[in-house]
């Protein structure tokens, strides 16, 4: 018995020594893989530090070349000439279409300016519509204001009176960013499915919902079918 007793203990011994030396291997082979993960992630930050200043000069560049195009502003062409020009050169372009005795023209052109400084991406334009018969027939623009949205040179989309606004002269500017962002005419960062008048009950004017209104080829459904 004593011998059995004593070969159990030895054979725990061993075992104890083998898991020691295992323990010891495996802390060993994990230290060396810090090591390689610490010297990684050194050379992985400095590539990520170069691509995100790639990136950021990128962007810059993108954006001087935007504001030499006459980005970020909102401004006036004289002619529909110039609107042709205007649009070649840009791959957005949101041009409304005015009458000076029109009221509702210079609430529109309070919430172009805020976004033409907002999305710079995107060219902002007026043109009146008096002076360009030509381009208002081609276009079929018979409401005004109507905002023409021209991407890569041809018109994709319009948003015509206030209808897409919330049917409202209080619509905010937040509401008309959403309605671009729905043309995807600028980048848009918030929800195309959530429009912002739907919680603007505040102003007490009743809004009528965009009711599986069609934009895009896409529908956008003021409530969801699971209602």
């Amino acid at each position: 018995k004593m011998a059995a007793d004593t070969s159990v203990e030895i054979l725990q011994k061993v075992l104890e020594n083998e898991i020691l030396q295992t323990t010891k291997v495996v802390e060993e082979h994990l230290d060396a893989e810090m090591q390689k993960l610490d010297q990684m992630d050194e050379d992985e930050l400095e590539r990520l530090k170069q691509r995100r200043l790639e990136a950021l000069k990128k962007a810059q560049q993108q954006k001087q070349e935007w504001l030499s195009k006459g980005h970020g502003e909102y401004r006036e062409i004289p002619s529909e000439r110039d609107f042709f020009q205007e649009v070649k050169e840009s791959k957005n372009v949101v041009c409304h279409f005015y009458r000076d005795t029109t009221f509702r023209c210079q609430i529109m052109d309070k919430h172009l300016t805020a976004l033409a400084k907002k999305h710079i991406e995107t060219k902002f334009l007026k043109l009146n519509a008096e002076k360009s018969p030509f381009l208002c027939e081609r276009l079929r623009i018979k409401v005004i204001p109507t905002l023409a949205l021209v991407k890569d040179g041809k018109t994709q989309d319009y948003v015509v009176g206030f209808t897409d606004l919330g049917n409202t002269d209080d619509f905010t500017t937040e509401t008309l960013e959403w309605r671009l962002g729905c043309a995807d005419i600028i980048n848009y960062s918030g929800n195309l499915m959530d429009p912002p008048f739907q919680s603007q009950k505040k102003f007490g004017t009743s809004f009528t919902k965009l009711d599986k209104k069609t934009i895009r080829g896409k529908k956008y459904d003021s409530d969801s079918d699971d209602d």
